[in-house]
């Protein structure tokens, strides 16, 4: 092959390869935003939950791995409820014991009761004896006034007229010791009722607390790793898992002072993933910090003032995600674009057909 056709071949192919060059750069060089369109980097994140023990405890098992999906409802964790459950029976035992002692208590305020009806028998009783008793002493008194009879019958009548009022008297305060019986007997009952109450309370508390060592998922979402394994005893709020929750998916990134002033929440925005340039993903802004993120040293100067950066969040709407939940990542980074004005037309990059 002679030297021209050589050096023809090699000019040809630094031409082939700065055109690819060329061709690359064109397409994935940043391109410059019209006005009211901003750009700036973020990461996708989403919610996390820490699925994690109310009471103290041993992990008897962890039904999940890192990486499964999840739906709200399910169990994920298993705490071990021997001891639970052992003071479950004994609070059940209390309680019956408690029911009991109401059934022993009414049958008292009835047995007291019935005593105060005897009481009462026994009342009318001395007042018979008493109203027949002063009538005849009145008669003795009479009599012995004109003579008709001894001073002997008269002081006999007059002691059984003293004697029968005493014996009222004495059945009188039976009654009111009877009164006194039934109302011991009726707060009985109730200290009874108190105890069953305090006995239903305890095994609702126990039942309670057994529900809770069944550790489900709050929300759908994703097990991002676990913290402890089974066999592991961990205290009162112990972290077992933590869970993403993908329907509440985000893109964190910040802007300037000049920019974030003029982001209104709800404001339209549009997510490109570094991992997947060609999906357009809508969104919307949740959240503007109300204070800088970082700032320099010091703020003196107007220009100083303009580095002042500011979180923002754009939120992916959560019915968007449920239709894409297998494909939700977190971590992934990529830029975040904002129309700062809805009268503004986004750019034809931009405004290609996006995720359904």
């Amino acid at each position: 092959m002679a030297q021209s056709t050589r050096w023809i071949i090699r000019i040809a192919i630094v031409l082939l390869i700065a055109a690819a060059g060329y061709a690359g750069w064109q397409r994935f060089k940043p391109q410059s935003l019209p006005p009211n369109i901003v750009s700036a980097n973020g990461r996708i994140e989403a919610t996390e939950i820490d699925i994690a023990t109310r009471t103290p405890g041993r992990v008897k098992d962890i039904l999940v791995s890192e990486g499964d999906f999840v739906t709200a409802g399910q169990t994920l964790v298993e705490m071990d409820t021997e001891v639970l459950q052992a003071q479950r029976r004994e609070a059940e035992a209390q309680w019956r014991r408690a029911m009991i002692g109401i059934d022993t208590a009414k049958t008292q305020v009835v047995q007291r009761r019935a005593e105060r009806q005897a009481a009462l028998a026994v009342v009318a009783q001395r007042r018979a004896e008493l109203d027949a008793a002063e009538k005849r002493f009145q008669r003795s008194s009479e009599l012995a006034q004109r003579g008709a009879t001894s001073i002997e019958t008269l002081d006999n009548d007059r002691a059984r007229f003293e004697g029968a009022k005493a014996a009222v008297s004495a059945a009188e305060a039976q009654v009111a010791a009877a009164d006194s019986t039934i109302s011991a007997a009726e707060s009985q009952v109730v200290n009874a009722s108190a105890a069953v109450e305090a006995a239903k309370a305890t095994t609702d508390r126990i039942q309670a607390e057994i529900d809770d060592s069944t550790l489900k998922s709050p929300r759908d979402g994703r097990v991002q790793f676990r913290v402890v394994q089974p066999g592991e005893v961990i205290v009162a709020g112990g972290r077992v898992l933590n869970v993403i929750d993908l329907s509440d998916v985000y893109m964190t990134f910040f802007l300037p002072t000049e920019v974030a002033g003029r982001i209104a929440i709800g404001a339209e925005t549009r997510l490109v993933l570094d991992a997947a340039r060609e999906v357009i993903i809508p969104a919307r802004v949740t959240f503007v910090a109300d204070v800088a993120q970082f700032t320099p040293k010091t703020v003196e100067t107007t220009e100083e003032r303009q580095k002042l950066m500011f979180r923002i969040k754009a939120r992916i709407d959560p019915d968007l995600l449920r239709k894409h939940i297998r494909q939700v990542k977190t971590g992934l980074p990529g830029v975040a674009y904002l129309r700062l004005g809805a009268e503004t037309p986004w750019p034809a990059n931009l405004d290609g057909k996006l995720l359904q």
